[in-house]
């Protein structure tokens, strides 16, 4: 079988990749620096590495022998790069550089980024399609953005085959649900069971296409499996669907305030998925309402 890492495996999204891809019997190597990962989300079956991709001495000798890499690590949330550009920035874009390197030098099979539909920026037309020009209107956008296109520039220039996944807004199990920059169905659901008013920032009427990690993780796998793929192509990974967040605060609470709107945030996003379909023969499963409900009866 073959031998994968999966950069970031111990965060949200990393972490259900690596059960899935365990579970269907491959070798799992993880690279961590557990600055936003946990290790309650570790896979005692998988090999975990705590380095930081920004060390390239490091990390490099775990590449050897490697068939695929997933790249899931980064500093998330728009919020804290904009306060933090620097440190987001050596992170995001210095530590995709460094895995790509270590890729091109190991000669793996395939490099699968997680990219962000941040990269889009304010788009009037929807839904997103790949092909659009991207304006990033934050800092995080145009470091995922970057990424994107280094993918892209390895694969023309070294020839290593490299494919990335734009991600719409990601929910589902092992979301985060404290800290300062808590992705908005994780904060409406802690404020919830805290007994708190729902903080919506704006007027609430901005739209988010919401997509299940398990959907996502479906995506990647199907990514490093499809033939299709490997051209440094960017394939959008949404739901197709989009609520506003005034629709999202409904499902989960009557109790509701609004702060005001900060900078640098897109208004709508919304995803084609049509390259999904056809490059990696993946359409969502998931539904969130499902998800709210199940999360509400439960209490989490």
């Amino acid at each position: 079988m073959p031998k994968i890492i999966v950069t970031g495996g111990a965060g949200f999204i990393g972490s259900n990749l690596v059960d899935a891809l365990i579970e269907k019997g491959h070798e799992v190597l993880i690279i961590d620096n557990l600055s936003t990962g946990r290790k309650e989300n570790l896979n005692s079956k998988a090999k975990f590495f705590e380095k930081d991709l920004r060390n390239f001495e490091e990390i490099r000798p775990i590449f050897d022998g490697v068939d695929f890499v997933f790249h899931e690590a980064a500093l998330p949330r728009i919020p804290l790069s904009i306060q933090k550009p620097k440190e987001t920035n050596d992170i995001n874009i210095g530590g995709t550089l460094n895995a790509l390197i270590a890729s091109k030098e190991a000669g793996v099979k395939k490099f699968i980024y997680a990219a962000s539909s941040s990269a889009y920026g304010r788009k009037v037309e929807l839904p997103m399609q790949e092909d659009m020009p991207c304006a990033p209107v934050n800092p995080y956008g145009l470091q995922k953005y970057v990424g994107e296109l280094y993918c892209k520039v390895f694969n023309e220039i070294y020839g290593i085959p490299t494919v990335s996944l734009r991600y719409f807004n990601v929910y589902g199990p092992r979301q985060p649900k404290e800290g300062a920059y808590v992705p908005v169905i994780g904060r409406f659901l802690t404020q919830r069971k805290e007994g708190q008013s729902l903080t919506i920032t704006g007027d609430g009427s901005q739209t988010r296409d919401f997509t299940h990690v398990f959907d996502l993780v479906r995506a990647n796998i199907s990514a490093m499996e499809s033939e299709k793929t490997g051209k440094g192509e960017v394939i959008n990974i949404g739901s197709h669907r989009n609520y506003s967040i005034n629709e999202l605060a409904k499902l989960i609470s009557d109790k509701i305030t609004y702060i005001p709107l900060p900078a640098g945030e897109m208004h709508d996003t919304l995803a084609d998925i049509s390259r999904a379909k056809e490059l990696l023969g993946w359409e969502p499963r998931e539904n969130m309402e499902d998800f709210i409900k199940l999360a509400l009866k439960s209490n989490v």
